[in-house]
């Protein structure tokens, strides 16, 4: 496996001005399962970034690759003790290469610091891999919906983990 130049694609807390590059990425994983694409349906809360992933409320995180965000997830307070990962993405050259579980790792941090007990996520049926990393760090599927009406006919399941 070739190495990761970890200089450039370390995981690093994102701020506002990372919402186009994040969005652009989503864009590219969705070109890549040809889903359908719109960012006012599909990511609203990246389009209120602050609301959802400023401290205390939540927190994201991004990997860059020449300057370019080639990894992103997010986390948002649920209720009080819970919170739900959200918007775990890499470009198709990262997967496998340990970038999805350093940006996992980072959530799991945050979540320790924060009081987070419990952290759940929805994921596409369709994204095999990210449900075997989920897995692999101590996530359980525990749930599974279909989202009415959905262009994409997207099915997610549910994965828990406590802390």
């Amino acid at each position: 496996m070739p190495s990761v130049d970890t200089d450039d694609l370390a995981v690093v807390p994102a701020g506002a001005h990372d919402i186009a590059g994040v969005i652009d990425l989503i864009g590219r994983v969705f070109a890549e399962y040809r889903f359908v694409w719109d960012p006012r349906v599909e990511v609203p809360d990246l389009l209120a970034f602050d609301r959802h992933y400023v401290a205390p409320q939540g927190a994201f995180f991004v990997v860059r690759r020449n300057g370019r965000v080639v990894g992103s997830v997010g986390v948002e307070r649920a209720h009080e003790g819970v919170a739900e990962l959200h918007r775990l993405y890499l470009d198709t050259d990262l997967r496998g290469r340990g970038r999805g579980r350093a940006l996992v790792l980072a959530i799991l941090d945050w979540c320790k610091g924060a009081g987070v007990g419990h952290l759940f996520l929805w994921s596409d049926t369709r994204f095999d891999r990210a449900h075997a990393l989920y897995e692999r760090m101590g996530f359980r599927q525990t749930g599974e919906r279909e989202l009415p009406g959905d262009v994409n006919n997207t099915r997610e399941f549910r994965y828990d983990r406590s802390l």
